[in-house]
């Protein structure tokens, strides 16, 4: 295998994932936890001239096999029907493909019960909503690209309705929406403060993630 470089975009939905690769000088743009800012963040990349483009982030698992925080890195995206493969040789750069496919949504998949649907369905180890538009992006762009994900709420745990819309347009959390939503559903603060804490092992098993990567090929300064 060649030892090229790549000079890299990520492309997240959270401005706290975007955060943990403020150390590492690569371009980043967070989408804001859609489709249509995923796509836009994307596109806003390849015009800034990257030669590759990965998905970083959280995931919700589909695989009940895997626990919070599991790293994935897929061979591939299944997206409406199609499967794009990522590049090998920038997966190398990540440690290598871990799994087979990570699934794109159209929304959040909040409820245990259509998680196992989709894992039955699709054999896919997670789901989330930026890896198909970089993976459509970057194929019609001519660009490789990579899946390096987190599993943040894993196959068996349902989410609160809250989550659809807990973020705001650039990747941040509504924290007053959160709030108020927890005062009126009090028997849901559990399950928040689990998400949380998800989340936080998720973010710090990519933090560890990322100092493991090939950053001499995987930005061009």
């Amino acid at each position: 295998m060649t030892d090229h470089k790549f000079k890299s975009g990520f492309v997240t939905g959270l401005a706290a994932e975007a955060a943990l690769l403020e150390p590492y000088n690569v371009s980043c743009r967070a989408g804001g936890g859609g489709v249509t800012g995923a796509h836009d963040a994307a596109v806003m990349l390849c015009n800034l001239g990257v030669t590759a483009l990965i998905s970083f982030g959280l995931a919700g698992g589909l695989d009940p096999s895997l626990a919070p925080g599991t790293i994935l890195r897929p061979r591939g995206v299944s997206s409406a029907g199609s499967r794009f493969a990522a590049d090998p040789e920038l997966l190398d750069v990540f440690g290598g493909a871990n799994c087979e496919t990570v699934l794109a949504g159209e929304r959040v998949v909040c409820s245990a019960a259509e998680k196992s649907c989709l894992f039955t369905a699709s054999g896919a180890s997670a789901v989330d909503l930026e890896s198909g538009v970089v993976a459509r992006v970057a194929t019609n762009a001519g660009l490789p690209f990579a899946v390096l994900r987190a599993i943040a709420d894993p196959a068996w745990v349902s989410l609160p309705d809250i989550v659809e819309n807990a973020l705001d347009s650039t990747g941040r959390i509504r924290v007053g929406m959160i709030l108020r939503y927890a005062i009126r559903s009090p028997r849901n603060v559990s399950a928040l403060v689990a998400l949380g804490r998800s989340a936080t092992v998720a973010r710090r098993n990519l933090r560890e993630a990322l100092k493991r990567c090939d950053w001499k090929r995987l930005r061009m300064d």
